[in-house]
């Protein structure tokens, strides 16, 4: 009995010897087939790193004011009587807003003018008399004193009816009225705004190191994300004479055409100054750049050497320069004529072999104008 479970057991360990041999054989192959395994070549599309002229611009970030706005307010206590301002609406330089109370004034300007008229009658007479040697000298001077007096009085009467008799001061767009018919209003209560929009100013600052570049006339480009897709294009009409001593920073102001008004003011936007000279850059699709925290690198195609022939990606780390469009300039790590993958990049690797097919490449351009906007 014992025998024949020694003989069991035996047999037990030979047959698992046998199928841990099979196994181990098993393993070894598919890590040798592993070690010879060579992955197929990746289909990528290409550009080529090419030598640009751009034009030299200094970039800022700006706001917009009116040429002309203020806020229309109340030089003299008063009720109004007639409200002709509607909020929002255009109006001319002249026009009636609103009217205060004049009844008291109006009552009194009568009986001024009347005693205008009586001084300058005295006065005629007067001077009669004083050219007869009938009346002084100090007698004539009263006469005058007594006439100018009275005219005073009915400049200083017309002086009030027509400073409550408010119109607007220039041309340009309301704002929302702040006032109602009947309300009683004290000296310097807000009206109304009212703001010039066109043209409209651009302010923005620049650092003082591109003083020297800047001057009255250059043009520049206004981009706003209110108006998609839209560019301004506009002069520098002043520099600041003055540098800002904590920023170090000098204030330009330039004067764009808005058409329409669809500019308004306190907008945030984006300017670019055009300078006569132009840069040398070279340029690549920003699609072809693999960011990364610690450096920026693209995918350089080169011929394997080594190999059976074919093309072999080399990582190549560079330093980007400014972004324009669909392309970006490299400022190191890459020469003219270098060609590099343009779409993809997130799945190459240093070292990979690569198919070219450009069949599919997207077309980059300089001033793309996407579809969706």
């Amino acid at each position: 009995m014992k025998k024949r479970i020694l003989i069991a057991v035996a047999l037990l360990i030979v047959i698992i010897a046998i199928l841990g041999g099979i196994k181990f054989l098993q393993i070894r192959a598919m890590i040798d087939q592993g070690k010879k395994f060579v992955p197929p070549p990746e289909t990528v599309t290409t550009a080529e790193v090419k030598a640009e002229s751009w034009e030299a611009a200094l970039s800022a970030t700006g706001s917009l004011s009116a040429v002309q706005g203020v806020t229309v307010a109340a030089e003299i206590a008063g009720k109004i009587v007639k409200l002709a301002l509607e909020s929002g609406r255009p109006v001319k330089r002249g026009d009636l807003l609103l009217s205060q109370d004049t009844s008291t004034e109006e009552a009194q300007l009568p009986g001024a003018i009347a005693q205008a008229t009586l001084a300058r009658t005295e006065l005629e007479r007067a001077a009669k008399m004083l050219a007869a040697r009938i009346i002084s000298q100090s007698d004539y001077d009263k006469a005058v004193a007594t006439h100018e007096q009275a005219l005073a009085q009915v400049n200083t009467l017309r002086a009030t009816i027509a400073k409550k008799t408010i119109r607007a001061p220039f041309s340009g767009r309301l704002g929302i009225r702040q006032v109602n018919l009947g309300q009683l209003l004290r000296e310097g209560d807000p009206i109304v705004s009212l703001q010039s929009l066109d043209p409209i100013y651009v302010d923005f600052t620049l650092p003082q190191q591109q003083l020297a570049s800047l001057r009255q006339g250059l043009p520049v480009v206004v981009t706003c994300d209110a108006l998609p897709g839209v560019k301004l294009e506009g002069r520098i009409t002043a520099i600041n004479p003055l540098v800002d001593a904590d920023t170090r920073n000098i204030r330009v102001q330039a004067t764009l055409a808005n058409h329409g008004e669809r500019l308004r003011s306190g907008m945030f936007v984006t300017t670019a100054v055009g300078l006569p000279a132009r840069q040398k850059v070279l340029t690549i699709p920003a699609t072809a750049v693999l960011y990364a925290p610690y450096g920026d690198s693209v995918f350089v195609i080169e011929d394997d050497k080594k190999g059976k022939g074919g093309k072999l990606l080399r990582q190549q780390f560079v330093r980007l320069g400014e972004k324009r469009g669909d392309f970006v300039a490299v400022t190191s790590g890459l020469k003219a004529g270098d060609t590099i993958t343009s779409t993809g990049v997130f799945k190459l690797r240093n070292g990979q072999a690569v198919l070219i097919d450009n069949k599919l490449a997207p077309k980059f351009q300089l001033a793309p104008t996407p579809e969706n906007n």
